[in-house]
């Protein structure tokens, strides 16, 4: 749906306004797509407990995408490194990924890894059925994420466990993988991941992962 000439001229209000209220590494969000903000997959995935922050256009492996940011509507930990959910989603609305970054999610004990590839392999079945009919899984077990923390003060790291099952596309090489979270939901999914054989590093860029986004904006 095209936006009206007026509708686009809030946006450019309220984008110029918030660059007066919002840390530097958001001052370049000024471009919301429909496709981002109504994305079925997206929406169903944020929790209650959070509010849309901000949003960009990004690149992924040269393809035309959205970032969007999502922090809770208490505003805890809000921050970068902080928790969030955040999704990328491709020009043709397909979703490249999401990560639930979430204090709630901790201390608590992982479903199996059995229990863990049957989450997954359910989630791929609905969200993404392409993947599956050359999907090798490589492996399952647990992946840590780092959450910025701040009691009385003072910001500390705490530690977000979940299980992960990583898979290889057979049909291009690619990889994706699915880590579910203590409470038995997807916590983070990432499709279409390039890696680089040698010297061994990721070649997509890594727009879910606060860690190399904070050094993008």
């Amino acid at each position: 749906m095209r936006k009206s000439f007026s509708y686009r001229i809030f946006l450019t209000i309220l984008s110029v306004s918030a660059t007066t209220l919002l840390p530097a590494y958001t001052q370049a969000t000024t471009h919301v797509e429909e496709y981002s903000m109504q994305n079925a997959v997206v929406s169903q995935f944020v929790p209650a407990t959070h509010k849309m922050n901000w949003s960009r256009d990004v690149n992924i492996d040269g393809e035309a995408a959205v970032l969007t940011r999502y922090v809770r509507k208490d505003d805890r930990n809000n921050g970068i490194a902080g928790e969030h959910f955040s999704s990328v989603v491709a020009e043709n609305g397909t979703l490249k990924g999401f990560a639930n970054i979430s204090l709630d999610l901790i201390n608590t004990a992982l479903p199996s890894p059995e229990r863990s590839e049957e989450i997954a392999l359910a989630f791929l079945k609905e969200h993404a059925p392409e993947l599956l009919p050359r999907m090798k899984i490589s492996w399952v077990k647990p992946h840590d994420e780092p959450i910025r923390v701040e009691r009385n003060g003072r910001y500390e790291t705490e530690t977000l466990t979940g299980m992960k099952v990583k898979a290889r596309n057979l049909a291009d090489g690619l990889w994706f993988w699915v880590i579910v979270g203590a409470d038995e939901n997807p916590m983070i999914f990432e499709r279409d991941i390039t890696w680089i054989t040698f010297p061994g590093h990721r070649k997509t860029e890594k727009w879910l992962h606060d860690s190399w986004l904070k050094e993008q904006l």
